[in-house]
């Protein structure tokens, strides 16, 4: 887009009827009006299809319609009426295609046929399916299994993730990577390490029973716009809400139900956070760790006056170790550190104490502005040992809770979509498969870009997902990625990855979840795992966008049949005729997380795996939640020594999800136009001498022989602390440097990335 971003305050709630004028305008443009009917119907419904969006938790007793914007576009854009079709390959060359935006690829509808880049003539052309599940067979034959990728983004529904992990271990590795790596696999090291469980502890219903809610990271109103029904039903019953992020997000203000009619036409918001303070990127830690002190020294005043203790002493006794360090760690630190770190004020966080000390059962919900940061473990750990400090976890209404991206992709961890070879029972796989699977770790997804870079990938499969601009390192990705042999894309749409081509390049299209899968038993029933740990029949409703569509398991069980040896364990084509016969085998592979698997498929609000932590069981080597101590008071990779270095957030529309781009209005903040905007706090841009509105270019600071610099950027005043700046993902990943991630998980710091801005 060449034009120049708007930018004007949204006095609008969310929700209410700009939403529902959203919705209809992106279901005209897709011309997918036809769905309407079967989203009130069907959609996060008992029988009917889940949703491809977010990974929020379905109700036992859904609302009449159990839809948010986003999704409701996701489904939009899933059942199009637009078309890729081997006639518009032929009309354009890959070259040209790669000046079309995210937005207008996307745009141009489902693929329809198998596809083959051919070089020659820089085009795709269309392929027939058993030559290109022959050819690529025959590739992956070719390589030392080491050196091929086997990457999964989130949206893969169980049976088609369990079938694709053992694709690759039978091939003979464990690299594995997935969406998780980019995300949440800060939240898969750092709650093991600290209660147990690489999961949250809290069910929709402790929503029904808390009495207040700490939120840090999250920006509900575009990320996970239906938990905005818990929470307006939680500040109905006056539970307190204490948000903790650096931009003032609509979602956290207020929110007008539309699916409340009074409320619609009074225009009447429900206020949503009760207390909000914007603390610097990379400054959570702090701000915590002020939470801490204060409750510390409330506790001490307790103690004195001989009241009530602030602490749960019982429980910090029976349930925990490592509060001495952690308590020691607080006291020392000085409040001038934390309020620098932080940006915020002391009675601020004194406020925010009394509220957490005054309430019975808390949740803590987080996001990824937790996780994306060099010290996103820490982050993740220090929220915890506050919540241990009053004994909020293992009880009704209280508890951690992560809330996941993508539809799928807390599930497809859960049925062995992991790199670690120690996530996953190989030894049961060994048994139940007859097999020898690898016992070393694969590659996570900087790991996988890293071996890219150096020329050490031969071939890389994607189920799903738009990889080469999820990444960081963009431009240098796109650049080493046209060296490796072999790219095999799953897809519905086409996207940057797909243009990017490696040597040999396939597209294999497939069907979306919510369209119908016959296959030689008939229709199948698929099934995936939301941010609650609850576990959802999915029945497809809508006719394919083409009948040369396959599904995904067919597709994976015919890469499989075309490159492993026969294993008469392994029957990939009767999985792919009855998904029941691949659920029976999940189960078998993990018995204790799906006991009678087939039998509650269709359980209402889906049926949770079990959580130890959730009673109060800590699987952990010392049987104790632990507390955990972070490594400094700011996550963020910049040290705050020039203050030229702006600490950059990238982060989303909501006018996307993920990569995929719905349009270039970003209601909710306002912003309009064009993506290509960078949001500062108005001292620093005068300080730095920009003009408002005016062209900016963003250079990352990091002196690690690579030059990262972009321009372009239409400079935006925005309400920011000090210090912070943000701009939105995936256009600014090429600032990211691989090397900036958490330092225990991998997962690359986008969150508080150090940059330079200059005029442009």
């Amino acid at each position: 887009m060449t034009e120049r971003a708007h930018h004007e305050s949204y006095d609008q709630p969310v929700g209410g009827w700009g939403s529902a004028k959203s919705l209809l305008k992106h279901s005209t443009e897709q011309r997918a009006l036809h769905t309407v009917s079967a989203l009130l119907k069907d959609h996060n419904k008992t029988g009917g299809y889940m949703c491809t969006g977010c990974a929020w938790a379905k109700p036992a007793s859904p609302h009449t319609a159990e839809f948010c914007e986003n999704g409701a576009k996701a489904t939009f854009w899933d059942l199009t009426s637009n078309r890729t079709t081997p006639e518009f390959f032929s009309r354009r060359t890959v070259t040209e295609l790669l000046g079309w935006s995210d937005y207008d690829l996307e745009n141009a509808g489902r693929l329809t046929h198998p596809m083959r880049y051919d070089a020659v003539t820089d085009s795709y052309v269309a392929v027939d399916w058993d030559e290109a599940f022959r050819e690529i067979g025959e590739k992956l034959k070719s390589y030392p299994p080491e050196d091929v990728v086997f990457y999964a983004s989130g949206r893969a529904c169980l049976e088609a993730s369990y079938m694709y992990q053992l694709l690759a271990r039978l091939y003979g590795n464990n690299n594995l990577p997935d969406s998780s790596n980019m995300c949440h696999e800060t939240t898969s090291v750092a709650l093991p390490q600290s209660i147990g469980t690489p999961v949250g502890t809290v069910l929709l219903k402790d929503f029904e029973k808390t009495d207040c809610i700490f939120s840090f990271g999250q920006n509900v109103g575009t990320n996970a716009p239906r938990l905005l029904h818990s929470l307006q039903e939680a500040r109905e019953r006056d539970v307190p809400i204490v948000v903790f992020n650096p931009l003032r997000e609509k979602g956290w203000e207020e929110f007008v139900n539309p699916q409340r009619p009074v409320q619609m036409l009074k225009n009447s918001p429900t206020t949503i956070a009760t207390q909000y303070y914007q603390v610097r990127a990379g400054g959570d830690i702090a701000a915590m760790i002020g939470i801490a002190k204060a409750l510390l020294k409330m506790d001490d005043e307790a103690r004195e006056a001989g009241a009530a203790r602030v602490l749960d002493v019982g429980f910090l006794a029976d349930h925990t170790d490592g509060f001495e360090a952690f308590e020691t760690l607080v006291r020392t630190t000085s409040w001038d550190e934390i309020l620098i770190e932080s940006g915020l004020q002391h009675a601020a966080l004194e406020a925010a104490a009394l509220t957490f000390a005054r309430a019975e059962s808390v949740i803590a919900i987080y996001g990824m502005g937790l996780t994306q940061h060099r010290l996103g473990v820490d982050n993740i750990q220090t929220l915890v040992n506050l919540l241990l400090m009053r004994g909020q976890i293992g009880k009704p209404g209280a508890g951690i809770c992560p809330v996941r991206g993508h539809s799928n992709v807390q599930g497809q961890r859960t049925v062995g979509i992991a790199e670690k070879a120690e996530l996953v029972p190989l030894d049961r796989l060994a048994e139940q498969f007859g097999f020898d699977p690898p016992r070393k770790d694969g590659m996570n997804t900087v790991e996988a870009c890293e071996a890219i870079v150096e020329g050490r990938v031969r071939a890389f499969v994607g189920l799903g997902g738009n990889f080469v601009r999820a990444i960081p390192d963009r431009t240098l990705m796109e650049e080493k990625w046209r060296g490796v042999d072999l790219s095999v894309q799953v897809a519905t749409k086409l996207n940057r990855t797909h243009l990017v081509t490696a040597k040999t390049t396939y597209l294999l299209p497939t069907l979306v979840r919510s369209e119908i899968d016959q296959q030689e038993s008939g229709p199948q029933i698929v099934t995936i795992e939301d941010s609650t740990t609850c576990i959802h029949g999915s029945h497809g409703k809508f006719e394919p966008a083409a009948d040369t569509l396959l599904s995904e398991p067919r597709i994976i069980a015919e890469i499989a049949k075309a490159t492993l040896p026969p294993n008469p364990r392994v029957p990939w084509d009767s999985w792919v005729g009855d998904y029941a016969l691949v659920r029976d085998a999940i189960e078998k592979t993990f018995p204790d997380d799906f006991r009678d698997f087939n039998a509650r498929l269709d359980t209402p609000g889906g049926f949770p795996r079990p959580v130890p932590a959730r009673d109060r069981e800590w699987t952990t080597p010392n049987g104790k939640a632990n507390f955990k101590l972070p490594g400094a008071l700011s996550s963020s990779f910049d040290r705050g020594e020039d203050a030229d270095i702006l600490r950059l957030i990238t982060l989303r529309s909501n006018d996307q999800f993920n990569t995929t781009i719905y349009g270039y209005v970003d209601r909710l903040r306002g912003l309009s136009g064009s993506r290509m905007i960078i949001m500062m706090n108005r001292d620093d841009r005068v300080r730095l001498g920009l003009t408002e509105g005016g062209m900016a270019r963003i250079e990352t600071a990091v002196d690690d022989g690579r030059h990262r610099s972009m321009g372009g950027f239409q400079v935006i005043d925005y309400e920011i602390p000090p210090g912070t700046c943000a701009s939105y993902y995936p256009e600014c990943n090429a600032l990211i440097p691989l090397s900036h991630h958490d330092e225990q998980s991998k997962t690359p710091a986008a969150k508080s990335v150090p940059v330079r801005i200059h005029p442009d």
